[in-house]
């Protein structure tokens, strides 16, 4: 079973993002956001991800990058198409990944959350190892913060319908479920 010490996964690479504060109340961490991110989109690898998450995306590097280039966004973990994971955000601190959304009537969910990215689209497969790690990640998680059961995992498109549609119908919920 994966690890946390000091709200960090022990077996990920930590590079810190500049887009997070603190919670309104530090130990409210009850909901696992599950997105999928891809730069630019549709396309897998490369240093972008990371780059956008720390603030530090080379914006002349592709044309959509100029679109995202005000944006201050971040995760906690991005799980990979081969399953390494990097965090951005110590799980006790706020990322800022929800944006606009409400969970059974709360809203501000990165006030509560914890957001984990793959890297994805909506339409295209997530590896096996994805579905795995994510499963390893969310069980250290829920392990290391009870209030998070598996009835408080749930989608960005499920907290923020008709604004986000991610992680997508490729995404298979039976799959990630099984490896919890």
């Amino acid at each position: 079973m994966l690890t946390i010490t000091h709200h960090l996964l022990d077996s990920a690479s930590y590079l810190p993002s500049p887009h997070c504060n603190d919670r309104p109340v530090s130990d409210d961490v009850s909901l696992l956001v599950v997105h999928n991110i891809s730069l630019p989109p549709g396309e897998f690898g490369g240093p972008y991800i990371e780059q956008f998450f720390q603030g530090e995306l080379t914006c002349n590097t592709h044309p959509y990058f100029d679109e995202i280039r005000d944006m201050k966004v971040s995760a906690h973990c991005l799980i990979k198409r081969d399953g390494s994971v990097v965090q951005f955000v110590p799980f006790n601190r706020r990322a800022w990944h929800a944006g606009v959304s409400v969970f059974e009537g709360r809203e501000q969910c990165n006030d509560f959350s914890i957001g984990i990215e793959l890297e994805g689209t909506d339409d295209l497969p997530y590896t096996d190892v994805q579905y795995q790690t994510l499963g390893n990640v969310a069980a250290a998680v829920m392990h290391h913060y009870p209030a998070i059961t598996q009835e408080r995992i749930t989608g960005h498109q499920d907290i923020a319908p008709g604004r986000k549609t991610d992680p997508g119908r490729s995404f298979n919920w039976k799959t990630f479920r099984d490896h919890l």
